[in-house]
């Protein structure tokens, strides 16, 4: 069976577009959407403000004013409706939000004893039967003029006469107005809608010598539009930051506090909004419905300053939470991790950055110098991240650099700990390596280093950490024992 053909369209006002623009909210600090997750809106984790301003005629006294230009997914509860050059011309008495669509099931209910046309074959020949439409229960059965009726299991198209009213191809927003002009105005119509949202993406490009660490940086925007419209010759704004949203309904807060300087004319600029920032492109752009599109944020930063820096962790422990001693000498006594490898760079003016980086993807390529090709090395994510602060990206493990920890000593008291530990970190690189080891002291939160035999500095209340410098093709051992110590709580 063939979609059917339409043969007229649903009258309303026509608009002339004179200007939209959009602000996209960003939930998906993450990036990347794969083509599944697409399929579904719900997937998507964004939203966006849209500003629509059009031209129409009024007409004087009560009239319908029908706008089908707007988002599917559109919150019509969010809808505002205003006239701002001339507030004064008419006001809204009700408005609907209209979203029966039309499809050809509800098209055949709606002609069901009406006359229809049907375009099928009949052997070898391609006929049209027109009659009464009697049943669509397992195909189409007809009453024609001859007064027989007829049963069509497969057509190939169906014409109609006229779209009935109440069935619509787009959604559509309708008022109910009281006008007192018989002018043209300009409407000014914004409302919020899902299935929209937006990521950042960067690349980094690392020239790691010796002597040196520095990198290359782009960054490019990837905006989703799943809304159910499209948005021809658009004014974008991207909204980084999270903004909390009730479930019933979203309110945003448009106060601006500061605005920074403008990049070149094709770039995004930047601006505080509320307690978020806002990032605006000056062209205007298209954003189809159903399509995925690519700007470029940042354009391609040289010399940008960075660390490369190798760390080892052997109990694997990050966070501690302290209820009760722990007395058992076999907990995390012995282990074998991986020397992790990280990326670190400061997002100053001074090292060629400077404003604020909305949460997404980075990607890290290390140029292969026997060819001078890019190789990928790596990747993170970052979280939105304001002016002066360091970013640090985890890029993977080292292969040449491997750590060891265990214990060498421990002795249990009635109220407290001794415990000994030896990490031994290897490199077989041609180059020295500097290594950071971090050792959580997880058995209780009163500690006391009483020996070691490298120094070392207090990271936080529950960790130290040992800067290492172990010689190409060599390994260098560290021991340190530390001191647990709990009062008495026995009565």
């Amino acid at each position: 069976m063939k979609l059917f053909t339409l043969i007229t369209t649903l009258m309303a006002f026509q608009m002339s577009q004179a200007e939209n623009s959009i602000t996209i909210y960003s939930g998906n600090h993450q990036g990347h959407l794969n083509q599944d997750q697409l399929q579904n809106v719900h997937n998507i984790a964004g939203f966006a403000v849209v500003k629509q301003v059009k031209e129409t005629t009024f007409k004087k006294g009560q009239f319908n004013l029908a706008f089908d230009d707007v988002a599917e997914h559109i919150d019509p509860t969010t809808v505002s409706f205003s006239l701002p050059n001339n507030p004064n011309a008419a006001s809204v008495l009700d408005q609907n939000f209209q979203f029966d669509l039309v499809s050809s099931d509800k098209l055949l209910q709606k002609y069901l004893d009406q006359t229809i046309t049907v375009n099928h074959n009949l052997g070898e020949q391609n006929i049209n039967t027109k009659g009464t439409l009697l049943s669509t229960a397992g195909g189409l059965t007809l009453a024609t003029s001859n007064n027989q009726i007829t049963t069509i299991q497969n057509w190939n198209q169906i014409q109609f006469p006229e779209l009935p009213g109440g069935l619509l191809t787009k959604p559509t927003l309708v008022w109910l107005l009281d006008s007192n002009t018989n002018n043209k105005e300009t409407i000014e119509l914004t409302y919020q809608t899902k299935g929209m949202t937006w990521w950042s993406d960067y690349i980094i490009n690392l020239k790691d010598t010796e002597s040196e660490c520095s990198m290359d940086m782009t960054s490019w925007v990837t905006i989703v539009n799943k809304s159910g419209a499209s948005f021809p010759e658009t004014q974008l704004k991207l909204i980084a930051g999270d903004v909390n949203r009730a479930k019933s309904n979203v309110r945003t807060n448009n106060m601006v506090r500061e605005t920074f300087a403008k990049t070149a004319d094709n770039q995004f600029s930047e601006q505080s909004l509320f307690e978020y920032h806002l990032y605006k492109l000056p062209r205007k752009i298209d954003l189809p419905n159903n399509a995925t599109k690519q700007i470029q944020m940042l354009q391609k930063t040289h010399a940008i300053k960075c660390d490369k820096t190798l760390r080892f962790n052997g109990s694997q422990q990050s966070s501690i939470n302290y209820h009760r001693p722990i007395t058992d000498q076999n907990y995390l006594s012995r282990n074998e991790a991986k020397v992790e490898a990280f990326l670190s760079f400061k997002n100053s003016t001074k090292n060629k950055l400077g404003i604020p980086l909305p949460a997404g993807r980075v990607r890290v390529n290390s140029v292969d110098h026997a060819d001078g090709s890019l190789e990928f090395i790596g990747e993170d994510n970052i979280d939105h991240t304001a002016n002066n602060k360091t970013i640090t990206l985890k890029l993977g493990n080292s292969f040449d650099v491997t750590g060891a920890r265990k214990q060498s000593h421990y002795e249990l008291n009635k109220n407290s700990i001794t415990e000994q530990f030896e990490i031994t970190i290897d490199n077989q690189k041609d180059a020295v390596q500097q290594v950071e080891v971090y050792e959580p002291l997880y058995r209780w939160s009163n500690w006391v280093i009483t020996h070691h035999t490298a120094k070392y500095e207090k990271s936080n209340a529950s960790m130290i950490k040992f800067n290492l410098e172990v010689a190409a093709k060599s390994s260098k051992t560290i021991v340190y024992t530390v001191q647990y110590q709990w009062p008495d709580i026995q009565k």
